[in-house]
């Protein structure tokens, strides 16, 4: 079996780079891989650059464990939602490199991400839930709330619009759009520059930042998962 993720260091930074051959769903197993590129990453004190598969950054959550619905939804849910709040407090900078269609959960993990860079094309970047019949959990509400422009809220997430990577930046998806070409040059590129901050300055002026948001966050994964208020609406 292709492992699902592949680490490469460098000076600067560490690539992490996603690959299941298909869409990257997010099963059980891609966020294990995920986290434990997570984990040396973190014990190096580098910048990371997570990519996906060329044309494909990432589905979503895995169908098949969602469809089924039950505990093993729940508990991927909550991997989903325990990795973008990792994402937010990350003792140094990730940047993404949003190789394709970032759909789902994918967008949300764009939500999540320091840096966000997608490419040019017939891509579609967005939260597709309300399309496919499901209701969007308390912390990817929170997500949207923080990230997307106030302007398009009701779109982006009521409304299941669906965005080109222009259309992501715009919407706050994405901080910038370049050529396919160009993606991992650019993102070698910011990771570089962004190398040369003191990490624990940034990871303690990014807590502040985002403490509001993660105090609202912790009461959407309570909502979500203590509760047992999480509600999805499986289309019939």
């Amino acid at each position: 079996m292709t492992e699902l993720v592949t680490v490469q260091e460098s000076d600067a930074y560490t690539l992490l780079t996603m690959d299941d051959g298909k869409a990257n769903a997010l099963s059980f197993a891609m966020f294990d891989a995920i986290n434990a590129g997570l984990d040396t990453a973190e014990a190096a004190g580098k910048v990371v650059i997570i990519a996906g598969r060329p044309g494909k950054f990432s589905a979503g959550f895995d169908l098949s464990v969602m469809a089924a619905g039950g505990e093993p939804m729940i508990k991927l849910l909550r991997c989903g939602a325990d990795l973008s709040k990792r994402f937010l407090t990350f003792s140094t900078p990730i940047v993404l490199a949003v190789s394709g269609h970032a759909l789902a959960m994918g967008a949300l993990l764009c939500l999540s991400a320091d840096y966000r860079i997608g490419i040019k094309g017939n891509f579609k970047l967005g939260l597709n839930e309300v399309a496919i019949g499901m209701t969007l959990p308390w912390f990817g509400i929170e997500l949207a709330r923080a990230r997307i422009a106030n302007g398009q809220i009701n779109d982006a997430v009521g409304l299941a619009h669906i965005y080109d990577a222009e259309g992501a930046v715009s919407a706050g998806y994405l901080d910038e759009a370049v050529e396919g070409e160009q993606l991992l040059d650019r993102a070698v590129e910011l990771a570089t520059g962004l190398s040369a901050l003191n990490m624990e300055a940034h990871k303690a002026t990014k807590a502040r930042i985002r403490e509001p948001m993660l105090e609202r966050l912790e009461e959407a994964l309570r909502r979500d998962f203590q509760a047992g208020d999480y509600a999805i609406a499986a289309s019939s």
